[in-house]
This record gives C-alpha cells, structure tokens and sequence, in this order.
C-alpha cells in the first residue's frame, strides 16, 4: 500500500523528478514544500507518512525544519536527499532519527527506505 509523502526541495526539477519516482511505485504526494519553513507548516496541516527532505535552501535548511518537525511529532519518518558530502551528511541524518540519506543521484533508493518504514 502506497504511502502520502511531502516532497521538499527548493528545485522544482528534483521535486518532478522525487515525485515520478515516487509515484511509478505507488505512493502519494501529499504536497510539496521549497523550503524547511513551508515544510514544517505543510507538514502540521498534512500529516504525510514520510518526508523528503533536501538538505540546503533558503530560508530554513532541511536539518532545521527536520528537528522541527520532529519536535511536534517525534515519530516523524523523513528521509534527507542531498548531493553533499554523503559521509558527513548521513552521519548528522541518523544522529536527527531519520529514515536515512540518499544521494540526489540516486533517488531511487528513497522507496527502499520507505518500504522498510512500516
């Protein structure tokens, strides 16, 4: 069974390119947010089963709005999609209690995770 999932990146090209994917494996976008500042308020109206987030935009970065999100609800599943530094970054999205991290070039890896967090 599919899952409803915010979509929360500042590019417009990765959010079509996260929901494709995401959709061809059945799940439902909830919305889409281009920054951590409209994902946390998407999130408190939205309520989705999981998040993914980018890491760096403006106005709120995603590790900010993640430990805001995971303030109001601490059985928040997100899962950060960055290009960075994959070490240093996937170390920092454990430490927050995330689902995991996955490297923007391969975002397919996002439904692994989202399978395994039933």
């Amino acid at each position: 069974m599919g899952k409803s999932i915010l979509v929360v990146d500042d590019s417009s090209i990765m959010r079509k390119m996260v929901k494709k994917t995401l959709e061809s494996a059945g799940h439902t976008i909830a919305g889409e947010a281009k920054n951590g500042r409209e994902a946390v308020q998407m999130y408190e109206s939205l309520t989705p089963d999981v998040v993914t987030m980018d890491i760096t935009m403006r106005e709120m970065d995603g590790f900010t709005a993640a430990k805001e999100i995971l303030k109001s609800d601490n059985k928040a599943k997100i899962i950060f999609l960055s290009n960075l530094d994959e070490q240093k970054y996937k170390q920092d999205a454990e430490s927050l209690g995330a689902l995991g991290y996955v490297n923007k070039h391969n975002s397919k890896q996002i439904l692994g995770l989202i399978d395994g967090s039933d």
